[in-house]
Protein backbone atom coordinates (compact mmCIF):
# COMPACT_ATOMS: atom_id res chain seq x y z
CA UNK A 1 0.00 0.00 0.00
CA UNK A 2 0.95 3.42 -0.54
CA UNK A 3 0.75 6.15 1.88
CA UNK A 4 -0.80 9.18 1.19
CA UNK A 5 -1.01 12.90 3.11
CA UNK A 6 -4.79 14.10 2.37
CA UNK A 7 -5.96 17.69 3.06
CA UNK A 8 -9.60 19.23 3.15
CA UNK A 9 -11.89 21.77 3.16
CA UNK A 10 -15.63 21.72 4.26
CA UNK A 11 -18.10 23.45 2.19
CA UNK A 12 -21.86 24.62 3.03
CA UNK A 13 -23.78 21.84 4.15
CA UNK A 14 -20.48 20.11 5.22
CA UNK A 15 -19.68 22.49 8.00
CA UNK A 16 -23.26 22.47 9.00
CA UNK A 17 -22.93 18.25 9.04
CA UNK A 18 -19.78 18.84 10.77
CA UNK A 19 -21.49 21.27 13.60
CA UNK A 20 -24.22 18.88 13.93
CA UNK A 21 -22.28 15.48 14.23
CA UNK A 22 -18.81 16.53 15.70
CA UNK A 23 -15.74 15.61 14.76
CA UNK A 24 -16.28 11.70 16.28
CA UNK A 25 -19.33 11.21 13.96
CA UNK A 26 -17.09 12.80 10.52
CA UNK A 27 -13.99 10.27 11.53
CA UNK A 28 -16.51 7.08 11.61
CA UNK A 29 -17.53 8.37 7.91
CA UNK A 30 -14.13 8.88 7.18
CA UNK A 31 -13.01 5.58 8.03
CA UNK A 32 -15.71 3.34 6.20
CA UNK A 33 -15.39 5.75 3.06
CA UNK A 34 -11.51 4.84 3.20
CA UNK A 35 -11.99 1.14 3.98
CA UNK A 36 -14.98 0.97 0.84
CA UNK A 37 -11.90 1.55 -1.55
CA UNK A 38 -9.42 -0.93 0.13
CA UNK A 39 -7.24 1.90 2.72
CA UNK A 40 -7.01 2.74 5.81
CA UNK A 41 -5.94 6.07 7.69
CA UNK A 42 -3.42 6.67 10.17
CA UNK A 43 -4.08 9.57 11.34
CA UNK A 44 -6.45 12.65 11.00
CA UNK A 45 -6.66 16.02 12.35
CA UNK A 46 -8.85 19.29 12.37
CA UNK A 47 -7.41 22.09 12.03
CA UNK A 48 -8.47 26.00 11.29
CA UNK A 49 -7.19 28.42 9.23
CA UNK A 50 -6.78 27.83 5.32
CA UNK A 51 -7.14 24.13 5.92
CA UNK A 52 -9.95 22.31 7.62
CA UNK A 53 -8.49 18.70 7.80
CA UNK A 54 -5.42 16.66 7.39
CA UNK A 55 -4.33 13.07 7.65
CA UNK A 56 -2.46 10.15 6.19
CA UNK A 57 -3.59 7.36 4.91
CA UNK A 58 -2.62 3.92 3.02
CA UNK A 59 -4.45 3.41 -0.04
CA UNK A 60 -3.46 0.29 -2.30
CA UNK A 61 -3.07 1.90 -5.54
CA UNK A 62 -3.93 5.18 -7.42
CA UNK A 63 -6.93 4.38 -8.48
CA UNK A 64 -8.36 3.90 -5.47
CA UNK A 65 -7.13 7.33 -4.08
CA UNK A 66 -8.47 8.77 -7.39
CA UNK A 67 -12.49 6.98 -6.55
CA UNK A 68 -12.01 8.31 -3.09
CA UNK A 69 -11.03 11.40 -4.13
CA UNK A 70 -13.81 11.74 -6.69
CA UNK A 71 -16.10 10.27 -4.47
CA UNK A 72 -15.59 12.72 -1.41
CA UNK A 73 -15.37 15.86 -3.69
CA UNK A 74 -18.78 15.18 -5.83
CA UNK A 75 -20.53 15.76 -2.41
CA UNK A 76 -19.87 19.24 -2.44
CA UNK A 77 -19.75 19.31 0.73
CA UNK A 78 -16.14 18.67 1.22
CA UNK A 79 -12.91 19.29 -0.81
CA UNK A 80 -9.99 16.72 -0.77
CA UNK A 81 -6.87 16.37 -2.22
CA UNK A 82 -4.11 14.08 -2.02
CA UNK A 83 -0.66 13.95 -1.92
CA UNK A 84 1.48 11.19 -2.54
CA UNK A 85 4.05 10.17 0.28
CA UNK A 86 7.61 8.67 -0.46
CA UNK A 87 9.68 6.68 1.61
CA UNK A 88 13.46 6.86 1.52
CA UNK A 89 13.77 3.94 -0.13
CA UNK A 90 11.31 5.83 -2.81
CA UNK A 91 13.87 8.01 -3.25
CA UNK A 92 16.96 6.15 -3.16
CA UNK A 93 15.03 3.80 -6.07
CA UNK A 94 14.57 7.53 -8.05
CA UNK A 95 18.05 8.52 -7.76
CA UNK A 96 19.49 4.94 -9.60
CA UNK A 97 17.37 6.33 -12.55
CA UNK A 98 19.16 8.53 -15.59
CA UNK A 99 16.22 10.17 -16.88
CA UNK A 100 16.53 12.68 -20.19
CA UNK A 101 15.07 15.62 -20.82
CA UNK A 102 15.51 18.71 -23.09
CA UNK A 103 14.04 22.10 -21.68
CA UNK A 104 12.05 24.39 -24.02
CA UNK A 105 14.18 26.03 -26.11
CA UNK A 106 17.18 23.96 -25.51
Amino acid sequence: MAKYLFSGNYKGDGIKGLMNEGGSKRRKAADEAFESVGGKIDCMYYAFGETDLYGICDLPDVASATALSLMINSSGALTISFTPLLTVEDVDAAMTKSPSYRPPGG
